[in-house]
């Protein structure tokens, strides 16, 4: 019997179709998956979250009356990043008194909230003050405790917020990058021109002291209450024995680097008049107390102003050694 040799070419025939379907199939499958991966939208910059934080309007505002917008898009970056409302506290009401500050300003401010690279809350030791450099070459100094992390006494609220560029971390405070050591500071505060007196009086061992590299904390009184410590005026405090205008303002000062979330309810911390003082925390605020202040504290009405060479928290009572 003979073979039929056009069954074996239709055979052949139909083989060659059913491979040719299912490599334009796996083709086609193949492609489908290429082009979804190619859809999917890529992670967001440190720019893109700024912009679409409804917490962040005045930050936002601030990176474009900068010019920064562009640069937050690149490289690897950690961006401590001011809410609203730590904006609002700082003294920028709105995006109107943003924008009326210099932009030289608002860059300097701005670039002191970047580092170079990526932190992760992970990455950062349990410590205090741990000095890290920003991009505007000055140094912020951040701690991690049982309490959290926060950054020149600004309180982390919201770590790792991941961004294609980076991380952000949210704080509660502007960090303001310091251009005066302690003494300038008061200086620059009429509040505490009394201070300034008594500083001027002591005379250089004070002055040197704090003016000195440091780190320094100084506990600043203010006016009213060196008037409520009996001394009315300049002329009450030049009328002062040296020795004990020292003898106060050095109890005012301590021999480190002590931002309000470095401190401790019921802490004993030591001065460098050499006697102690009791820090007291409460979800109110910070206060102090001298030994020979009974039981009448000292309020931090201001809190951490950063120096050159350490941090500054006015207070409304004259501590007494």
């Amino acid at each position: 019997m003979k073979s039929n040799p056009f069954k074996f070419q239709n055979v052949n025939r139909i083989k060659f179709a059913v491979i040719v379907l299912l490599s334009s199939t796996l083709f086609s499958l193949t492609s489908c998956d290429k082009d979804d991966t190619t859809d999917e939208p890529a992670a967001q910059t440190i720019t893109d979250i700024v912009v679409a934080g409804a917490d962040f309007t005045l930050l936002e505002a601030a990176v474009v009356r900068a010019g920064l917008a562009e640069a937050l898009k690149t490289g690897t970056l950690t961006v401590f990043a001011p809410t609203d409302a730590a904006f609002k506290a700082a003294g920028f009401a709105d995006a109107a008194a943003i924008n009326a500050a210099p932009v030289a300003t608002l860059q300097s401010i701005l670039q002191y909230h970047v580092v170079g690279r990526r932190i992760a809350a992970a990455d950062i030791p349990t410590a205090a003050n741990t000095m890290v450099q920003t991009l505007s070459n000055g140094n912020v100094y951040v701690t991690k405790d049982a309490s959290g992390v926060s950054v020149n006494g600004a309180r982390v609220t919201q770590a790792d917020v991941s961004a294609a560029n980076g991380v952000i971390h949210v704080i509660n405070k502007v960090l303001i990058p310091p251009t005066q050591n302690i003494v300038q500071i008061a200086q620059g505060n009429p509040n505490l021109s009394l201070l300034v007196a008594a500083v001027t009086r002591g005379g250089a061992p004070v002055l040197d002291a704090l003016t000195a590299a440091g780190p320094l904390t100084v506990l600043a009184p203010t006016n009213a209450a060196f008037q409520a410590a009996g001394f009315a005026d300049v002329a009450a405090i030049n009328a002062a024995p040296v020795a004990t205008l020292t003898s106060v303002l050095t109890y005012h000062a301590i021999p480190a680097r002590a931002f309000s979330t470095n401190l401790t309810n019921g802490a004993t911390i030591t001065t460098a008049q050499g006697g102690t003082i009791t820090s007291n925390v409460s979800a109110t605020g910070v206060s102090f107390l001298g030994k020979g202040n009974g039981n009448q504290v000292a309020n931090v009405t201001s809190a951490d102003i950063v120096a050159t060479n350490g941090v500054v928290h006015v207070i409304d009572r004259v501590l007494l050694p």
